[in-house]
């Protein structure tokens, strides 16, 4: 695409961001398709993060940065506080643990000594279909707690999502995971649930938290604490497994 083409041809202090009302051809994890209908906040961004760096040194944590950022851009509004957006890991945007409302995908090269990162991101504001969008949510909790929350659009959004990654990658750079994890933990749907592993025969494990790099560790008795590692393996709710991919 053209961002990944001039993103290199730019200053390294100047940022890119490209935004779509409607993609043709959207792309997931794993070679997945992502549907891109209008009402869909859809954005490329570029960043630059030098490689000895806290961030540079565990690369894979960005897309749970961005995840982040997309919930805290609603839930950081006041009174839009409680709106059940949440985090998945490793790269997903949900409506409570029941319905994916918007993921992440990021592609990072190495040159030199700065990695150059995209960033595609899409999340569901004002599209009931194929799943739920974020005004769905907000007129939910408007019918049930008498308030007047009014609608956000997909640009106010995208906006104080790349304003919010930006503050975190900052904490990030500064303090390390420790920085960001309990805002982390704040929103994710994983807390105290018991996963099978592999298949759903598989053994039983806990899930404990994400490591230093950014992977899903699980308790499983008898074994101790393992990591996951994000590229090899899918985490299906609908199944309650960690799959092999």
């Amino acid at each position: 695409p053209l961002i990944g083409r001039l993103m290199f041809e730019l200053p390294e202090e100047m940022g890119l961001i490209a935004v779509a009302v409607r993609q043709t051809q959207g792309k997931g994890r794993g070679g997945n398709v992502w549907l891109s209908p209008v009402g869909c906040a859809l954005s490329t961004l570029h960043i630059s993060i030098p490689l000895h760096s806290n961030l540079g040194q565990r690369i894979p944590f960005i897309q749970h940065l961005v995840s982040l950022a997309v919930v805290e851009a609603v839930r950081s509004i006041p009174g839009y506080e409680d709106i059940d957006l949440r985090v998945k890991w490793p790269n997903d945007i949900y409506y409570s643990d029941l319905m994916k409302l918007g993921g992440v995908l990021v592609n990072s090269t190495l040159i030199e000594t700065t990695f150059h990162i995209l960033i595609g991101f899409g999340f569901n504001v004002n599209n009931s279909n194929p799943t739920i969008c974020i005004n769905d949510l907000i007129a939910k909790f408007n019918k049930e707690e008498g308030t007047e929350l009014k609608p956000l659009s997909a640009d106010c959004l995208i906006a104080r999502t790349v304003t919010v990654l930006e503050r975190l990658i900052e904490v990030f750079q500064e303090k390390g995971p420790n920085g960001v994890l309990p805002q982390y933990y704040k929103y994710w749907i994983h807390s105290g649930k018991q996963v099978r592993l592999r298949d759903e025969e598989g053994p039983l494990a806990w899930i404990v938290g994400i490591d230093d790099f950014g992977y899903l560790q699980v308790h499983q008795e008898g074994k101790g604490v393992e990591s996951v590692h994000p590229d090899g393996n899918s985490f299906d709710m609908l199944r309650n497994l960690i799959v092999p991919k």
